[in-house]
């Protein structure tokens, strides 16, 4: 049985949608988390749930990045224990050094809220186990600074150690957001930390229209 912790900032609005993806998954168990708590030993994974913590003042992710549940967070990945960070999450893990480069405004400056369609990377991780690499998964984006920008060392690092986890695939509209090497989602040097702009948790009931992103959260359960 695997516990997961789905953290909770002011301002997130995805919470109760991992929530409920998360609870209705054979083998797991799960909790909200207030921000302000400050010790996560109790559970086995750790969701960071997308919206715009802290109403995105002065970056995304650049507040909620100094909360009192990030120091348990730094722990736990230090611990090796699974993170996912979903769109605002993932910009959050990028401000808190889990994750590099940055997430900056969208190529067109606009909010985009659509389906995109991913491609698998790397399969060796701990959120990718349950796929196959080149793998396609239809989910949805809902951001305004998803732009995943680097320094060019960093890419190629990024790919010489088979961290990219997702691509946008060139179909479906493609890389929508101008991300370097149409980048969606990153693991971290440990392999235990993702990051991915595109949002898993409503990709993962049939009502949705599509279950692409339950394989990702399958993943981690094991």
């Amino acid at each position: 049985m695997i516990r997961f912790a789905v953290l909770v900032f002011p301002g997130s609005n995805c919470d109760h949608d991992a929530y409920i993806v998360l609870k209705n998954l054979p083998h797991s168990t799960v909790d909200f988390v207030w921000h302000k708590e400050r010790d996560l030993s109790r559970y086995d994974a750790i969701v960071i749930p997308g919206g715009f913590s802290y109403g995105d003042y002065l970056r995304a992710g650049a507040i909620a990045r100094f909360s009192p549940i990030m120091e348990a967070v730094v722990v736990a990945a230090n611990r090796g224990k699974p993170i996912i960070g979903i769109c605002n999450g993932f910009q959050i893990l990028v401000e808190a050094d889990l994750l590099p480069g940055a997430l900056i405004a969208n190529k067109d400056l606009k909010f985009l809220s659509q389906s995109v369609t991913l491609k698998t990377g790397t399969v060796n991780s701990v959120f990718t186990r349950k796929l196959t690499p080149g793998q396609q998964l239809t989910m949805p984006i809902a951001h305004k600074q998803g732009n995943y920008s680097a320094h060019p060392d960093t890419l190629k690092q990024l790919q010489d150690d088979d961290r990219i986890a997702f691509t946008y695939a060139p179909v479906n509209g493609g890389n929508p957001n101008g991300s370097a090497m149409d980048i969606a989602g990153i693991i971290s040097e440990k392999r235990n930390v993702l990051g991915m702009m595109p949002h898993p948790e409503r990709a993962s009931d049939p009502l949705l229209g599509s279950v692409d992103g339950r394989s990702i959260f399958e993943s981690i359960i094991g």
